[in-house]
């Protein structure tokens, strides 16, 4: 027998992944810095948003170690937890991530590598390979499946730079289990060394468009403050992180019209000194 608890988090799962007008579930969580601006981040290149859009994985010059939290409005049952590991290797930069959602009876696990590299001086390219696994409440039944995604990044000036994403571009008609595709892309402005801006707009399947705004604001050194809105569920973010040596830490704040504020945490360890 379910809880009253039990049930309430499976409805708003439901709520989340059938009703919500775009998001895509299976995709990875992106980190804080990305919650922090409305999850504007297809043109950013950075540790987590290289899972995002591989492309932005060949701007990546050191080894990088991550871990995320996300608490989606304070319900255990709806965190994720995410790992991530950056390797560049000679021209291309190579990825692994893993990530966990939900409690005992119904989560999602997915695990992914990815490849980046650039193919000119102002385009850059990648991809990523995507096996999920999910457990349903009420059943012993387990379903898995694999996908990929990839991506692309063009730096059209020093400082503006235009990313595209597309995720699952399979039929779903040559699957047992579907699952849902998306397409992304967005624009970013490095206005000065201390003010960044980026629009983005996406949609999924069967869902309707959804428009991504951030701002990025070096307030003081190793200090960022960011915020940002997306369309969907008129959504308000912000956020703010800080670098001390090889250690960053980040904090994401979103809130949602009507079930609350989500709230994320990450920490990146560069295994070795930045370039």
């Amino acid at each position: 027998m379910y809880s009253l608890h039990k049930i309430s988090v499976s409805f708003i799962m439901v709520f989340l992944f059938l009703k919500s007008p775009g998001i895509n579930g299976y995709q990875p969580v992106t980190g804080a810095p990305e919650s922090g601006m409305g999850g504007s981040c297809v043109m950013k290149p950075d540790f987590w948003s290289s899972f995002y859009n591989q492309a932005s994985l060949a701007y990546i010059s050191v080894r990088s170690f991550g871990i995320n939290y996300e608490n989606r409005f304070c319900i255990s049952e709806l965190g994720t937890g995410t790992a991530g590991l950056v390797i560049p290797s000679g021209r291309a930069t190579l990825g692994a991530i893993y990530s966990q959602f939900g409690y005992r009876d119904f989560r999602r696990q997915a695990a992914a590598l990815a490849c980046g590299m650039k193919l000119s001086e102002k385009m850059s390219a990648g991809i990523q390979i995507d096996f999920s696994r999910e457990v349903f409440p009420g059943t012993e039944n387990k379903t898995s499946t694999v996908t990929f995604q990839g991506g692309l990044l063009f730096e059209l000036q020093e400082n503006i730079r235009l990313g595209m994403h597309f995720y699952n571009p399979v039929p779903n008609s040559i699957r047992k289990d579907p699952l849902p595709a998306s397409l992304s892309a967005g624009a970013g402005i490095q206005l000065n060394k201390f003010f960044f801006a980026s629009a983005e707009i996406g949609i999924t399947t069967g869902k309707s468009l959804v428009v991504s705004t951030g701002v990025e604001l070096q307030a003081a050194q190793n200090f960022m403050l960011r915020a940002g809105f997306r369309s969907e569920n008129n959504s308000f973010s912000f956020g703010f992180g800080y670098e001390y040596g090889p250690v960053r830490l980040d904090i994401g704040f979103t809130g949602h019209d009507r079930l609350g504020i989500t709230s994320s945490a990450s920490v990146i360890f560069h295994l070795q000194n930045q370039e």
